[in-house]
């Protein structure tokens, strides 16, 4: 221990010379204070050998009193001996010894340089260069350049970069790595070497001069000195006070470098102006060129000058970041004192009994909730109630766990178990609303009738599942709402349209975090009954995703003999949906998966002919849109004309959406047309607001003025009473009341100036002359109807008023109703055994199937019926379906194509005013097709006399209303000769209109 401590004594007498000076100091609070009170100086100047301390009491610097030891000569320079590697980053004397080193390995330093008397450590991953460190630390000659990497050009040094830019620099050799380098750099000592980890201490500063070896890079480097500087100089004494003043600011707010300072201490021999600037930039936290212009800098005072900056913009950065550190401690603070004052607050309520806490009161909230429902609930559900709420008292209110329990028991409490609204089992109250509601569909009415009646006889009803299928627009949606007013139940609508997520039906497992029941258990719960009317919309546009296949889960949820327990994944308990009549609406039915449709009873609304479209236009929608709009009946006449023009050329589709908005656009169109004319359908207290802002108007600008209120207050008028209005509210029949009470003024453009001229003008005499002016009537007809609807969107789909050779009519079903369409055939070339068959139209393969069995079925007739012509074996045949952008597939074109071909084969039209479908076998028997009703729609509205249908559809055509059927010569068919009798008939039965 003597030993090893003289030897300490011999290496440092230096750091054992200012040992009393450090003593002396110990009063001094702060390390730096403590490190920098070696720093000696006078009254006038400040020497290198004197001594300056800070007063821990006071900003400025004060000189010391009396110097301890004489000043040390300028540049003499104090022997400095090996750290014990304990240290990572001390300061320690310079070695004087290293003037011989003039060609050292340069190792490049890819974040920050290396300051005289700092320790770095780096890591060396190039084994050439770290076995050539190895063997210069052997030979004694443990010295190597530490030089700064320069950023590669385009990049911005101030952005972090990643290990990429760092494994390119160990990838460079010889003059490539050499160009990457700063020239100025520190000489630095080989204080240890562990695996590829170096540790460097550094001495002096380097420029290099040339390269001398390229693996590993060699170079010759010169040593740099400071320039001489003057100790006396003011500016220079300033500098460094400033200096050094600005490091106690930074050292009193920042912790971190209070802990970089107290180990520099125990290294640091005694600091000049130089080495005070190298000690500022090195412990700076700023950019790395700012540190290498620090460190390339030999004018002490530009030197002091950088540094300066540097610890200036530290001291900005601790005082941001103690105001940062202060605004989280106050909010903080903040947040424990208010949480502290609540939960005495719940204590002290508590001790009063002036409230419970947050467990016991949710558990009372509970228990009163299903209190009046524990006659109606079923045992099990109460059983999971209780489990419940004995484990929600047993939870802490701020787990994740208690926040599930109160979620299930709020949704176990709050669905109606066992409450079930008083249906009306009225079947003539039911029969009014319906007819009320809805024109026509009477399969519809019919069965909610029979649904009713069941339940009147049996004083209880049961849930059924009726799925609605038809084209859009003809009311599948809306009868929903009015079948749950018949029946007085609550209404609840979704739809599935696009649905792929099996819980949004059978709900989320509760460990998922914000799971949700299923849309069945927000049905009850939105209700509060639990025999609902549920509309399932969009049933055939179900979707199917990852998550599973919401068709299948819709099975348990539309099967009688299930849904009584249906079982939610997030409730977990069974509910009893048997009493829910679920109404399930479709376009296509063929779109819904088997096993679900054979749990729906299907009712099929096909679309409206032209004389329901009449009735629905003039009873519900024209009345409708009218009060929607503010416009009275006698201001206003649309004649049949014009809707079965309406009709026939705008509306042709099955349903009546578009009629709808065809004459809302004419209503509109009406509106605007009168209140620019200057009608007011005001109420009368508007118009008594208006008449008082009447009298207000100055009288230089009375008839303008008065002119644009009555305008404005009209457009209000009309804006408001189109959003409040409701037609099938009783609120909307009282508005219409109070409306055709009010009297009405119909202007001219010139009336409201010649009325109002004058300011004294009497207002009674003026309403007066209004209301003896008569309403001038709008009249759309079907002359002007192009004027507010535009041109025709539709023409007529018959062609021919009488068919040609080779052309027939058919009937074809769509989506959006029946329509017709011709099949046309003509004969290309003619030659012995050039028979043929060419089909256009963009027909589907069912159909192509239908054409040649409709060649091989005309061929065997036409060998029947004249077998000396020899017309499909020599003769190559097109046959085209227009319109030709329109896809066609389907079977029910078989009979009509053979009379197509027929007729060209024969050279003799068909019957006037024919149509038939109809699916034809080989052998000539004819099949049923489906949509007879669409397709009898189709043909009345072409114009169409005479019909064949298969025989098999003879049931449904019977169960067609009168109306339907009424003017139509329809004959049924079982083979393909009946329909050659019907269609090829004598000529003077051709020629018969």
């Amino acid at each position: 221990m003597l030993r090893a401590a003289a030897a300490a004594a011999a290496i440092f007498p230096a750091r054992f010379a200012a040992a009393p000076a450090l003593a002396a100091a110990e009063d001094l609070r702060s390390p730096l204070l403590r490190v920098l009170g070696t720093l000696r100086g006078g009254r006038s100047s400040v020497l290198l050998g004197r001594m300056a301390r800070f007063c821990s009491n006071s900003s400025d610097i004060e000189a010391a009193a009396a110097a301890e030891t004489e000043a040390k000569a300028e540049d003499a320079t104090v022997a400095e001996g090996e750290a014990d590697g304990k240290a990572s980053s001390a300061i320690v004397p310079t070695n004087p010894q290293i003037e011989d080193c003039l060609s050292v390995v340069a190792l490049p330093l890819p974040h920050r340089p290396l300051f005289p008397g700092f320790y770095m450590p780096i890591y060396v991953k190039d084994q050439k260069l770290l076995q050539a460190l190895i063997e210069n630390r052997k030979r004694s000659a443990s010295y190597a350049g530490a030089f700064l990497v320069k950023d590669e050009e385009g990049t911005d040094p101030n952005i972090v970069t990643g290990s990429d830019s760092e494994k390119s620099i160990d990838d460079l050799k010889g003059k490539d790595l050499l160009k990457r380098l700063h020239e100025v750099g520190t000489l630095a000592q080989i204080t240890s070497i562990q695996g590829d980890q170096v540790v460097l201490l550094g001495h002096r500063r380097l420029r290099i001069t040339e390269m001398v070896e390229e693996d590993p890079l060699t170079v010759k480097v010169d040593h740099l000195k400071e320039k001489p500087y003057n100790k006396d100089d003011d500016v220079i004494k300033a500098t460094s006070f400033e200096v050094i003043s600005t490091l106690r600011e930074v050292l009193r707010t920042s912790s971190l470098w209070k802990d970089h300072v107290q180990t520099y201490t125990q290294h640091i021999g005694d600091f000049n102006y130089p080495r005070l600037a190298d000690f500022g930039a090195a412990i700076s936290g700023a950019n790395k060129l700012l540190c290498q212009e620090v460190l390339e800098e030999l004018d002490v005072y530009k030197r002091l000058k950088l540094t300066l900056e540097l610890v200036k913009k530290e001291m900005e950065i601790s005082k941001l970041q103690q105001s940062i550190a202060k605004a989280i401690e106050e909010k903080i603070s903040g947040d424990q004192r208010r949480y502290l004052l609540n939960e005495q607050l719940k204590a002290i309520k508590k001790e009063l009994g002036l409230e419970t806490d947050d467990k016991t009161a949710l558990s009372a909230k509970f228990r009163e909730r299903i209190e009046s429902k524990k006659d109606k609930c079923p045992p099990h559900v109460l059983q999971v109630i209780e489990e419940e709420l004995t484990k929600l008292q047993l939870l802490e209110a701020s787990s994740s766990e208690f926040n599930v329990t109160r979620n299930y028991l709020d949704w176990l409490t709050v669905l109606p178990w066992g409450n079930y609204s008083d249906e009306n089992f009225d079947v003539h109250h039911a029969q009014k609303i319906l007819d009320e509601d809805h024109y026509g569909l009477s399969d519809v009415k019919e069965r909610i009738l029979e649904f009713i009646a069941v339940g009147k006889l049996r004083g209880t009803s049961q849930g059924k599942i009726i799925c609605l299928s038809g084209p859009p627009g003809v009311g599948k949606t809306s009868i929903g709402r009015s079948i749950a007013r018949a029946l007085n139940r609550q209404f609840y609508r979704f739809s599935v349209g696009g649905l792929a997520d099996v819980a949004e039906i059978k709900g989320h497992r509760r460990t998922y975090v914000g799971a949700m029941p299923g849309k069945m258990v927000q049905c009850l719960k939105s209700v509060g009954t639990a025999n609902p009317l549920v509309l399932i919309d969009e049933i055939d546009k179900l979707g199917r995703g990852h998550s599973g296949d919401p068709a299948s889960a819709l099975l348990e949820l539309l099967d009688p003999e299930q849904n009584v327990n249906f079982l939610d994944h997030y409730l977990d308990v069974p509910i009893d949906l048997s009493k829910v009549l679920f109404v399930c609406t479709a376009n296509v039915i063929e779109m819904i998966p088997n096993p679900l449709l054979d749990r729906m009873e299907i009712i099929a609304i096909a679309g409206y002919i032209t004389d329901e479209k009449m009735h629905i236009a003039r009873d519900y929608l024209e009345k409708n849109t009218r009060e929607a709009c503010g416009i009275k009946p006698e201001q206003v006449e649309v004649t049949d004309a014009a809707l079965l023009a309406l009709i026939e050329n705008y509306c042709r589709e099955a349903g009546v959406r578009n009629l709808q908005k065809q004459i809302e656009k004419i209503y509109r169109k009406i509106a605007l047309q009168l209140v620019r004319q200057g009608v007011s359908n005001e109420p009368k207290d508007q118009e008594a607001l208006s008449v008082t802002a009447n009298e207000e108007i100055s009288s230089s600008d009375g008839a303008a003025a008065k002119d644009e209120i009555l305008k404005d207050s009209a457009v209000e008028d009309a804006s408001v009473t189109n959003n409040i209005v409701n037609p099938a509210s009783e609120e909307a029949n009282e508005v219409n009341l109070a409306n055709e009470a009010v009297v009405h003024e119909v202007h001219t453009t010139e009336a409201p100036k010649e009325d109002n001229v004058s300011e004294g003008k009497d207002t009674d005499g003026a309403k007066e002359g209004a209301a003896d002016k008569t309403i001038e009537k709008v009249v759309v007809d079907s002359s002007n109807l192009g004027d507010f609807v535009g041109k025709p969107v539709f023409q007529a789909e018959r062609i021919y008023e009488q068919t040609p050779v080779g052309v027939v009519m058919g009937l074809a079903w769509t989506a959006m109703g029946g329509s017709t369409l011709y099949i046309e055939t003509t004969k290309v070339e003619e030659g012995e055994g050039k028979g043929a068959l060419v089909l256009t139209g963009q027909l589907g393969d069912v159909m192509k199937e239908s054409a040649q069995i409709a060649q091989t079925v005309g061929r065997a007739i036409l060998l029947e019926k004249d077998p000396d012509n020899q017309f499909f074996a020599n003769s190559k045949l097109h046959l085209h379906v227009p319109a030709g952008a329109t896809p066609k597939d389907g079977p029910s074109a078989g009979c009509t194509m053979i009379t197509s071909m027929l007729s060209l084969a024969m050279g003799k039209p068909v019957k006037k005013d024919l149509a038939m479908t109809g699916e034809v076998t080989l052998t000539g028997r004819i099949l049923p097709i489906g949509g007879v009703k669409e397709k009898t729609i189709a043909a009345r509205r072409s114009a169409i006399k005479t019909l064949i249908f298969p025989s098999a559809n003879k049931r449904d055509f019977d169960e067609l209303a009168s109306n339907v059927k009424e003017g139509l010569e329809v004959h049924f068919v079982d083979t393909y000769s009946e329909i050659y009798d019907l269609a090829f008939q004598s000529d003077s039965g051709t020629e018969t209109s």
